[in-house]
């Protein structure tokens, strides 16, 4: 329970205030395009966190990364809570990202400290349902804390969720690694971990399907609240029921997933739900192109999207951890870096394009699924099989 909540909140913190950008933009004076690169700096700070952390904690141990991970967290939080301008905002989202990476990146080495073949394969793939499906319900619950206060109250949320955290770690998560077995050479013996598993192609071509199904989900998280707010008119409330409703495609179908794995192949699952979420795009973009869409069609759509990401995401993580198992901090840190490099770097370009209008988000969220397919069909090749557990269908 403490792991899924690790696994969940620091993804909740990543957009949980979307339903109140346009408050945010009119609270510092500020540019859509500066209150959107507030998401893409806790994207970018949660990339290095797991990317340093990981293998950090390969070699010192998962426990006091944990609990210092938990309350810097709470800390950042509650500066975002106060900052006074767009730019310590920015600077403290970036820092809140580094220290809830290490919830991440350590909650999933831990499962694989203590777990091993299909009983880790059950609690990974657990774990990736609650770190895909939590940025999607995240707006859903910001778009309620907006309903009995302003923007700063979702902040202050997360630090004392950061806080409940912390208190857990301390009361039930003991130490996974034992001193024997840490890595150990420093750096270089990171590194080379690293290095060699990127050298994998399978897991390159894993890491770039995930990382740019993330960057499509980033780009309609930091589009979607333009788009529907100032082009359909809908309220902050009225918009987390737009939200909420397309959570419930990512939560039904992380479910059907979390049902399927270990009967049906993870990369069936996976081919799936690139499919989905290609499908939903082309059509997309076509009813905007042609002039014949409508508030209820790119609902539709985005639905469709947000049901692809339930199987694409749980799936690609859960291959990238069976690729990479003989290291496990690594190859959780090249996860988590893979997914928010990437996302960072397409949450802000419907802003950046012009106005975030349907057409500008629904174009850079089609590049990201086009990406994903490719990398799909050229390096991850699913039909290969990479990243079955022990006694997977065949």
């Amino acid at each position: 329970m403490v792991l899924g909540g690790l696994s969940a909140v620091s993804p909740f913190a990543i957009d949980m205030y979307a339903p109140g950008f346009p408050e945010i933009v009119t609270s510092f004076g500020t540019s859509k395009t500066a209150v959107q690169l507030s998401l893409t700096a806790c994207l970018v700070g949660l990339a290095v966190g797991q990317i340093v952390l990981g293998p950090v904690s390969d070699a010192t141990g998962r426990r006091r990364l944990l609990l210092a991970g938990s309350g810097l967290f709470s800390v950042f939080s509650l500066v975002c809570a106060a900052a006074p301008s767009i730019a310590v905002f920015d600077a403290a989202r970036l820092l809140q990202g580094v220290a809830g990476g290490a919830g991440i990146v350590i909650g999933r080495a831990v499962v694989s400290d203590l777990f091993t073949g299909a009983s880790a394969a059950r609690r990974l793939t657990t774990l990736s349902v609650i770190g895909s499906t939590a940025p999607v319900l995240a707006p859903v619950a910001g778009g309620l804390v907006l309903g009995v206060g302003p923007w700063r109250l979702v902040f202050v949320a997360l630090a004392v969720t950061g806080l409940l955290l912390l208190t857990a770690i301390w009361a039930w998560v003991p130490e996974s690694l034992p001193a024997e077995r840490r890595r150990t050479g420093g750096l270089p013996a990171v590194l080379r971990a690293m290095g060699g598993l990127l050298r994998r192609r399978e897991m390159a071509g894993h890491l770039l399907v995930m990382g740019c199904g993330l960057a499509a989900l980033f780009a309609y998280i930091t589009g979607s609240p333009f788009v529907f707010e100032n082009g359909y008119g809908l309220s902050p409330t009225q918009y987390s029921l737009v939200f909420a409703t397309n959570a419930v495609g990512t939560v039904l179908a992380g479910t059907v997933f979390g049902r399927l794995a270990g009967r049906v192949r993870l990369n069936l699952l996976l081919t799936v739900g690139v499919a989905v979420t290609v499908v939903a795009l082309v059509t997309l973009v076509t009813l905007l192109a042609v002039g014949i869409s409508t508030f209820l069609t790119t609902w539709a759509c985005l639905f469709g999207l947000t049901s692809g990401f339930g199987l694409l995401l749980p799936a690609s993580t859960t291959i990238v951890l069976a690729v990479g198992s003989d290291a496990p901090g690594a190859a959780s840190g090249m996860l988590g870096g893979a997914q928010f490099v990437l996302g960072a770097a397409a949450a802000p370009l419907p802003g950046v394009l012009g106005d975030t209008t349907a057409m500008s988000t629904a174009v850079v969220v089609l590049g990201c699924v086009l990406l994903s397919a490719a990398a799909l069909l050229t390096l991850a090749r699913p039909w290969e099989g990479h990243g079955e557990p022990a006694g997977s269908p065949e």
